[in-house]
């Protein structure tokens, strides 16, 4: 599995990395067996970078992968996690998260926060240490995240109890803000360069290339849509308008004339952008990573993306494999 360095930095993420929100019981259920056994099997395929955050289950994802990874020498892989929301008590179900574990997240983006965040996570992951630290969601509170959060997490990369710092979102123009203002190590972007959705193209791509920030791209199949793009199916966590349904079966179409699959087209298509360090694939179970894994693997014939850009199905500029 290759291995890229994000910007200046001495942190390194390996091409595929673990997200591990589905960990955390997202949309359904994930039993603690089942997550150890998905973090072994990633680690069995050569993943060595895990993604996390407290918001995923109200720290049951941290929890979990903590868990599975405590029988690995630390020096062997490396670990993201964010900052930007508290846990608090509450009793049952919230947000997407299946499984009450007795708290929930609430934005809170200040200093001290930021530092209990972190401390937090710690304890949750068993470890002295994470590699990457994100921004979590600071779309609609950027002043308060710089103000706090980063402030924060400059200390703690100073201090060296953390290696990179960086934001995760999903909102392109938020994204290029922050990166305008704060000086970032790495961005983690979910679904804003795939197959339905190239905005990282107008300004952020340039920009992070411009300014030395490494890209980690998320939500490569748009919360679902692009590994199954039939009738019901979701684009970023919400039901999709079926002319987005039609637009992904067209996709889907072409690469099956070209016997390849969409899971395979989306994950090399995302990951094929100079700017983009690294890729990450969510899994609730070891099929699941076994799978993306081979897709991300699959030979695809150079053909299929001239068929896609022919077929106005993918933007005229953007890289390919």
């Amino acid at each position: 599995m290759p291995v890229r360095r994000l910007g200046s930095t001495d942190v390194t993420v390996t091409a595929v990395g673990l997200g591990c929100a589905p960990l955390g019981g997202l949309f359904t259920p994930v039993d603690p067996v089942t997550a150890t056994a998905t973090v072994d099997t990633a680690w069995a395929g050569g993943i060595r970078h895990f993604d996390t955050a407290p918001h995923y289950g109200a720290g049951l994802s941290e929890t979990r992968l903590g868990n599975a990874l405590a029988p690995r020498d630390r020096a062997d892989y490396t670990l993201s996690t964010k900052l930007g929301r508290v846990l608090v008590d509450h009793e049952g179900q919230w947000d997407l998260w299946a499984e009450p574990n007795g708290k929930r997240a609430e934005f809170d983006f200040s200093y001290r926060a930021a530092h209990d965040s972190y401390h937090g996570s710690l304890e949750r992951l068993g470890a002295d240490r994470v590699e990457i630290g994100l921004i979590h969601d600071a779309d609609d509170h950027r002043d308060a995240a710089l103000e706090g959060t980063y402030r924060a997490l400059a200390e703690l990369k100073a201090g060296g109890r953390i290696g990179a710092i960086g934001i995760g979102m999903n909102s392109t123009d938020a994204a290029a803000d922050l990166i305008e203002r704060a000086d970032f190590d790495t961005a983690l972007i979910a679904g804003r360069y795939t197959l339905l959705d190239q905005s990282a193209l107008d300004r952020l791509y340039p920009l992070c290339r411009e300014r030395g920030v490494s890209v980690i791209a998320a939500g490569v199949f748009n919360s679902g849509i692009l590994a199954d793009p039939k009738p019901g199916a979701t684009f970023n966590y919400a039901a999709a308008d079926p002319r987005m349904v039609a637009k992904a079966q067209a996709i889907a179409a072409v690469c099956e004339r070209h016997d390849t699959p969409l899971r395979a087209a989306a994950l090399q298509f995302t990951a094929a952008h100079p700017a983009v360090a690294s890729i990450l694939v969510g899994a609730r179970n070891p099929e699941e990573v076994d799978d993306a894994l081979a897709m991300y693997a699959y030979p695809i014939p150079g053909a299929l993306w001239h068929d896609l850009k022919r077929a106005g199905l993918l933007a005229e500029e953007a890289p390919v494999p």
